[in-house]
C-alpha cells in the first residue's frame, strides 16, 4: 500500500486522476471501477478535463461498485444518474460500456452473479477507483462484511443512512438496501485507488492503514492488496503515525 499524502482534495485528485490516464494510454480498452457520492467528484472532473484535451475513453469500460435498491435508472438519487451527470455524458465514452446495477432488478442474486460474470468478461477490472465511508465502508460494505463477499443485496448501517441523507430530501428517503460489489470482488481489481478527503475521515483512515485487517474495518483489507495507491489530503491523513 502506497500512501500520498497532499495538502489538498484538489491535489489529490489531479494525481490520481493521472494515474488513470497514464494508464489509459497504454491501454486504450481500461476497465474502471467507479465510486460515488461526494469524495470522487474532484477526480471525475478532473478526467472530463483530460478528455476535454484529447484523452480518449471511447474504449473504456467501467463498472460501478454500487447502486440502490429500488430506485430505477432514471430516479434523480440513483447511482446510474449521479454517474451519468458527473461523468460519463461528459466523456466519449460509450453508454454500452458503462455499467451499474440495476437496482430495480426482480431477481437480485441472479443480477449479482451476472455482473460478476460480465467484470470477469471484461478481463477483470484494471482500476477501482474506492472512496471511503465514515464507519470505514469500501462500496456499501459495511462493517461486519466477510472479506472474501462478492457481489450481493446489502443492508445499510444506521451511520451511512445518516452520511447520505445530505443526497436527498429527508432522512426516510434513504434507501435501507443496494447492491454492492463485495470485498472480495473489489481485492480482484489490478489496481486500487482509494480516495479520504476530509477531518471526517481522519478516523476511518487510520484504522483502514494502520489498524488490523479486519471485517470491522473493510478498507483494511486493501492493505493486503497487491497494488493500492491512497491518495489523501492533510486533514483525512491527520491520525496517521
Amino acid at each position: 500500500m502506497e500512501v500520498i499524502v497532499c495538502k489538498t482534495a484538489e491535489e489529490a485528485s489531479r494525481l490520481a486522476a493521472t494515474l488513470i490516464t497514464d494508464a489509459l494510454q497504454t491501454t486504450p480498452a481500461l476497465v474502471l471501477g467507479l465510486a460515488t457520492g461526494s469524495t470522487p467528484l474532484l477526480l471525475y472532473r478532473e478526467l472530463i478535463k483530460a478528455c476535454q484535451s484529447g484523452a480518449d475513453f471511447s474504449r473504456v469500460r467501467t463498472f460501478n461498485l454500487d447502486e440502490y435498491c429500488g430506485l430505477p435508472p432514471e430516479h434523480p438519487h440513483s447511482y446510474r444518474t449521479f454517474m451519468n451527470a458527473h461523468l460519463f455524458s461528459n466523456l466519449n465514452i460509450r453508454p454500452e460500456n458503462t455499467h451499474v446495477p440495476d437496482g430495480t432488478a426482480d431477481n437480485l442474486p441472479a443480477l449479482c452473479a451476472a455482473y460478476e460474470a460480465a467484470i470477469a468478461a471484461a478481463g477483470g477490472i484494471d482500476i477501482q477507483v474506492l472512496g471511503i465511508g465514515s464507519n470505514g465502508h469500501i462500496g456499501f460494505n459495511e462493517p461486519g462484511s466477510p472479506l472474501d463477499s462478492r457481489t450481493r443485496r446489502v443492508t445499510l448501517t444506521e451511520q451511512t443512512l445518516r452520511d447520505n441523507t445530505r443526497f436527498f430530501s429527508a432522512r426516510e428517503e434513504v434507501p435501507r438496501y443496494a447492491i454492492s460489489m463485495g470485498v472480495g470482488t473489489i481485492l480482484e481489481a489490478k489496481k486500487c485507488v482509494l480516495l479520504g478527503f476530509g477531518a471526517n475521515k481522519a478516523r476511518a483512515i487510520k484504522a483502514a492503514i494502520e489498524g488490523p485487517v479486519s471485517p470491522d474495518s473493510p478498507a483494511s483489507a486493501l492493505q493486503v492488496h497487491r497494488d493500492t495507491v491512497v491518495f489523501l489530503d492533510e486533514a483525512a491523513a491527520a491520525k496517521l503515525q
